[in-house]
């Protein structure tokens, strides 16, 4: 553990399309850990409700610092609002940092979830070391978290890293966030559960799309590769434009078995200039959580 990372003490939450998950850390390192299920169709008031729930049970005490990293667009401010309106279509804009903030009787900390990824991979993950890098999560959806010259890339508008919503040459069609052929509409989970009902195959979510794929399922490979080579072109424009150390993967379809070596592999197909090179996430959630507690 790096002695940065050892920073990281107090409570953080870690909030996704599929689950909300909450620690409390000590020094880097989690000490408690509680989840649920994201009920995607909740109010701004359940979601809330939901984290100071998962904090609560963790047993908040008066000097615990509180961090919080959740998906979607979080402005300077620390006002959240969903981008994807068929993720979480009823989260307006709210002013979470202070509303979290009255409730617990201290400042808590607001970040995108991505953003909070991006710093504990940098600081004690795989990433470490690296002054420019990339993060990527593929998961329910794709985001996208940056370092630069050392310091997270943010914006005032909280728009900065969503790169799901960048436009693929392989997709087609309108994604939740209103904008057509985006990288998030042909790679994340829920469109490889949507494309596979398309198929036919509606039973399967991607987790079990995934699994078909690795007991060799010719429909269920066509999915996950087309998602990987979307996320492959992804890396050579993000490599264009910010030429990075590294780009790092993450979330639950980003650290299935193969898939960091798909997208390796489809990257080879770009001129070697765009070759960024790119390494599966080393912390998990716990990146994300070192990451909300950073200063």
């Amino acid at each position: 553990m790096s002695d940065r990372a050892k920073q990281a003490t107090g409570l953080a939450v870690d909030f996704g399309g599929t689950k909300i998950a909450a620690a409390r850390l000590l020094r880097g390192e989690v000490v408690s850990q509680v989840q649920v299920g994201t009920e995607q169709g909740g109010d701004t008031d359940t979601q809330i409700n939901a984290m100071c729930e998962l904090l609560n049970q963790l047993g908040v005490t008066e000097t615990d610092r509180i961090g919080v990293a959740v998906t979607g667009r979080v402005t300077a401010s620390g006002i959240w609002q969903a981008l994807n309106s068929t993720t979480l279509p009823n989260i307006g804009a709210v002013e979470l940092s202070t509303i979290l903030s009255r409730r617990f009787g201290r400042q808590v900390t607001v970040l995108n979830d991505a953003t909070a990824g991006a710093i504990g991979e940098q600081v004690a993950g795989a990433g470490r070391g690296c002054n420019t890098m990339g993060f990527i999560t593929v998961s329910t959806g794709i985001g996208g978290g940056f370092i630069l010259d050392g310091k997270p890339l943010m914006s005032d508008s909280g728009l900065a890293g969503h790169v799901g919503f960048t436009t693929s040459r392989l997709a087609g069609g309108r994604c939740g966030s209103g904008r057509l052929h985006t990288i998030e509409s042909i790679a994340s989970g829920k469109a490889i559960a949507r494309m596979a009902a398309e198929k036919g195959h509606g039973a399967h979510d991607a987790k079990t799309v995934y699994e078909a794929h690795l007991a060799g399922e010719k429909w269920a490979s066509d999915l996950v590769g087309l998602s990987a080579s979307a996320v492959a072109e992804l890396c050579a424009n993000l490599n264009a434009i910010l030429d990075p150390e590294l780009i790092v993967i993450g979330g639950s379809i980003g650290l299935a078995k193969g898939y960091v070596d798909l997208v390796a592999h489809y990257l080879r197909a770009e001129p070697e200039i765009f070759r960024v090179p790119v390494k599966p996430a080393s912390l998990g959630v716990r990146g994300t959580f070192i990451g909300a507690l950073w200063e």
